[in-house]
């Protein structure tokens, strides 16, 4: 892109009231339905009448996916009307990172749910037999998106490794029980078994299918890369992604987020076929403004460029995880912070830390206005 510290969303956005009830078929208040009303005419969206009747109605044939396919679209327009270059559709397809991949996956059982952060579950899953593709992940949703918006679209898309983290590994590990004596040795192995079967069998040909239909840009979602920070681990990590990526003509990134950047730091520049990477910065920042001293959360890029990484960043200058909206003012310092430490104003994106979805639309609507301002700022700062 051609466009000076163009700006980007992560991923998730917060599901609507009315498409959780409306999806499950459940009755909608009047006050549900309203919200649904109201944010439609803020965001410009058409035909909302037949929005109002799909809401109003509990039986519907079709309703699951007419729920889907409307959430998608205020989801894109909610990036647009905030001012982002590069979009996508919230996430608004998917149950939860994780369980989405998994439930369209067979060779899985889900055991129930575990928490991952704050008040937030997903549903754990063992593995049980040999991964299995038996459908799209991520295609519908991304034909969805290139019919409705003009916009750059970048799909999120939950990686490997972090799949295999999460999961039990009950099937690989019980095929090796008898190879390996030494029982860290035996899990390591079944998990580049199970890793590389996934790879193989479930996230490339989806990617393909993806790439096949027009996708230009894949973000892979890898929040436990940094999880066991061991050299075996990271070079697991490492050849995981690799493999993942290889071959397509495509532009992928890696979005890692709470994690050690110290660690993925380390072996970064060791990443194939990866033009950014975008990770979080603003929830370790200070608030005051300035550059220099004040930006105490930002250390850590210098570690990647000194082992270095010389693709872009997807820099993080908003806190998904506070109600404090950032001023434009901030976001503008922190981006010359940034530009300051690597010299090349050309290799920034702006973005928020991570996904949205714990945010209510109205606070994440100002943060990405806001975040669209402080890039703005920082492009007339260079001038």
């Amino acid at each position: 892109m051609n466009k000076l510290f163009p700006t980007q969303e992560i991923g998730s956005l917060a599901k609507p009231r009315w498409r959780v009830k409306g999806y499950r078929g459940k009755p909608l208040s009047k006050e549900e339905i309203t919200e649904a009303v109201d944010w439609g005419r803020k965001l410009g969206i058409e035909d909302l009448d037949e929005l109002i009747k799909l809401l109003s109605e509990t039986d519907s044939g079709d309703r699951k996916r007419a729920m889907l396919e409307w959430s998608a679209k205020y989801a894109i327009r909610f990036f647009e009307s905030a001012g982002l270059d590069v979009v996508f559709a919230g996430e608004q397809w998917r149950s939860e990172m994780y369980e989405h991949v998994i439930r369209k996956t067979t060779g899985f059982k889900f055991l129930g749910c575990v928490k991952c952060f704050d008040y937030r579950y997903f549903n754990k899953a063992a593995c049980i037999d040999k991964p299995k593709y038996v459908g799209s992940l991520y295609l519908d949703e991304f034909l969805f998106a290139k019919e409705n918006t003009e916009k750059e679209l970048k799909v999120p898309f939950t990686g490997p490794y972090t799949l295999v983290d999460w999961t039990f590994n009950e099937f690989y590990e019980k095929r090796l029980s008898g190879e390996f004596r030494d029982f860290k040795r035996r899990k390591l192995e079944a998990k580049r078994e199970f890793l590389f079967d996934l790879i193989k069998k479930v996230i490339r040909p989806e990617i393909s299918k993806l790439v096949d239909a027009g996708a230009k840009w894949i973000q892979i979602d890898e929040p436990a890369a940094t999880t066991n920070p061991t050299d075996e681990e990271m070079e697991l990590f490492l050849e995981s992604f690799n493999e993942t990526v290889k071959g397509f003509n495509c532009a992928f990134s890696l979005h890692n987020c709470y994690s050690n950047y110290e660690v993925l730091a380390k072996h970064a520049c060791k990443l194939r076929n990866c033009s950014q990477l975008a990770l979080e910065f603003a929830n370790r920042d200070s608030r005051q403004a300035g550059i220099g001293d004040p930006r105490t959360g930002y250390k850590e890029i210098k570690l990647f460029e000194d082992y270095g990484f010389r693709g872009d960043y997807g820099l993080g200058v908003i806190d998904v995880h506070t109600n404090f909206v950032e001023p434009p003012e901030l976001v503008r310092d922190r981006i010359l912070h940034v530009v300051k430490m690597i010299g090349d104003p050309g290799r920034i994106y702006v973005s928020t830390d991570c996904g949205l979805r714990t945010r209510k639309w109205e606070l994440s609507f100002k943060k990405l206005k806001n975040m669209v301002l402080g890039a703005e700022l920082a492009r007339k700062a260079l001038k």
